[in-house]
């Protein structure tokens, strides 16, 4: 009852105060009938109050947003089945959904009373334009009476998460190189050891055509065995991402580094549709939640995407080396990088030799922040390049899609170079 009694309405609190001011001119007027005015005008909110107060209300809340990976700038819908589990109908009701300010204003519904067993569907529309992991919810219910005159607050626990993850843009076919590239003839490293046969065949499965069936294989094996020589190998790619905060300019949305986060999702998109498996790896080191997989490219895609979203600046000073040193590792190397310091050059060294081909996009990171003094290293796409890299680089206004494709002509040009070099050392 003391809450059902601090859930009165401004309504509900006038027909008390308007109720007492009657009974006290009626006692100082002897005025009967004003009196009897009084005490109906503050019964009123009081017996709404005690039935309110008295009842339970059993209601259930459903949750779902379609769909939980979204683009940045594309909307989501968030679908609520609020269902009445008790037995008493409820009043009219008040929902406020809490959502983060970047997704927008909180939703808010106005439902009239459901009784035992009934439900009711809402849905309303979120988007945002800054990448990062939220979480929808909890929602407040607020009951309240025919009359307005009491309304008694209610809170689910309950949320549903909502990942939005960096912008993309479709990027142009350019030839790239790596491990495992190819089918056939460019084999896994993992199979170069062991005898002619254990690197050219494999066992049947449903399937696969006849006519690749290697029958002295099979008579020494007992079953049926095929060539390898037509099976598609999977290609492996790292995508290093500078993450550090001294390595990029400006802030929020315009700033270096969410280019540079949109820069490294639409390559890891575009080489996960191209049929590699891509390692994510950041300033701090190997992310494991997106560590080389033998997937589809869709679902390949998704992890990448999701740890992307939430990459946030790095305080460190240094580039984390310690993944480096894992056997196994090497193919495609795709860098995204900010402005470099003469600490930088090992490990860029090492990254270079460590890869079978390597390709890098350097920020102008200059360009975010004119009114700052340039940075002492001058231009880190050109740095790179004289290292070894294939590399471009890329301003505010520039376009990845053309940045990118000019990276596929240095390679052809670097190509050109080197057989021409090789034909003279002839």
């Amino acid at each position: 009852m003391r809450e059902a009694l601090a859930g009165l309405t401004i309504r509900g609190r006038a027909f008390l105060a308007a109720g007492l001011t009657a009974v006290v001119c009626a006692l100082v007027m002897g005025q009967p009938t004003l009196a009897r005015v009084g005490v109906l005008a503050m019964a009123l909110p009081l017996v709404t109050a005690y039935f309110i107060g008295r009842s339970r209300y059993r209601l259930a809340l459903v949750r779902t947003v379609t769909p939980q990976l979204v683009a940045a700038g594309q909307p989501a819908r968030v679908q609520l089945t609020l269902t009445n589990e008790g037995r008493t109908p409820t009043g009219v009701l008040l929902l406020e959904d809490q959502v983060p300010y970047v997704l927008g204003t909180r939703p808010r519904f106005v439902l009239e009373g459901i009784g035992h067993g009934w439900r009711r569907h809402v849905s309303y529309q979120i988007r945002s334009d800054a990448r990062g992991h939220f979480e929808i919810g909890p929602m407040t219910v607020r009951v309240s009476d025919p009359f307005g005159l009491v309304e008694l607050g209610r809170a689910f626990h309950s949320s549903a998460p909502l990942t939005v993850t960096p912008r993309t843009v479709p990027l142009p076919q350019i030839p790239v190189g790596g491990a495992w590239t190819g089918s056939g003839d460019n084999r896994p490293r993992a199979f170069a050891i062991g005898s002619a046969e254990d690197v050219t065949v494999r066992e049947y499965r449903r399937g696969d055509d006849l006519r690749r069936v290697h029958w002295r294989s099979s008579a020494r094996v007992g079953e049926l065995m095929v060539r390898r020589e037509e099976q598609p190998w999977q290609s492996r790619a790292t995508l290093f991402l500078d993450n550090r905060l001294v390595s990029h300019r400006g802030q929020g949305l315009a700033s270096s580094l969410e280019t540079a986060v949109s820069a490294a999702a639409s390559i890891a998109v575009h080489l996960t549709h191209r049929g590699f498996t891509v390692r994510l790896v950041t300033a701090s080191g190997e992310d494991p939640s997106t560590a080389w997989h033998f997937r589809d490219a869709d679902v390949n895609t998704a992890p990448l995407l999701e740890a992307l979203a939430v990459v946030q600046a790095e305080h460190q000073p240094r580039l984390d080396t310690g993944w480096l040193t894992e056997s196994g590792r090497g193919g495609l190397v795709v860098a995204v990088l900010g402005s470099m310091t003469p600490t930088d050059q090992p490990f860029l060294s090492r990254l270079l030799h460590h890869s079978s081909a390597s390709m890098a996009v350097a920020l102008d990171v200059d360009a975010w922040a004119p009114h700052l003094a340039p940075s002492t290293t001058g231009s880190a796409a050109a740095a790179l390049v004289a290292q070894g890299w294939r590399a471009v680089p890329l301003g505010p206004r520039d376009r990845l899609d053309a940045a990118w494709q000019e990276l596929g002509r240095s390679g052809r040009r670097q190509r050109t170079a080197d057989s021409t070099t090789e034909a003279a050392t002839r």
